[in-house]
């Protein structure tokens, strides 16, 4: 049994399989799920897991080198537009609206779905390089 690290497979599945410039996308339990993505669906019950709790437990664990964002968010969810600053503000930004976002969903290789209920509370993360 794993002891550190992500425990959920699936998600650790998809991250070891991701490359450089693969996106995987974090989502509240509103997002669609273009058809033919795997959805990983974490939501429990309505605000759990919380979408900042799963974002920076990935963080842990993912070479990222940009997200894309929502420009909604930093108008209608200003605390969670704060803390995407604390955790990428060194990250190169994509900024668009929520349906261009939503389109950009549909190259991803999964989208894990939170419990989160606060408008626009989606992430695109593109996988960097360690090397």
């Amino acid at each position: 049994m794993q002891k550190i690290g992500i425990l959920n497979s699936e998600i650790a599945k998809v991250l070891a399989d991701m490359g450089h410039t693969d996106t995987i996308v974090i989502g509240d339990c509103g997002l669609p799920v273009p058809d033919g993505v795997k959805k990983i669906d974490l939501a429990l019950k309505l605000g759990t897991p919380r979408f900042l709790e799963v974002v920076e437990e990935l963080v842990k664990y993912m070479e990222i080198e940009k997200i894309h964002v929502a420009a909604e968010m930093q108008s209608k969810n200003e605390a969670c537009w704060q803390e995407m600053h604390r955790l990428f503000g060194d990250k190169e930004w994509i900024v668009t609206d929520h349906e261009h976002f939503k389109q950009a969903t549909k190259t991803a290789k999964a989208v894990i779905r939170t419990g989160e209920i606060t408008p626009f509370a989606n992430v695109i993360l593109h996988s960097g390089v360690i090397f």
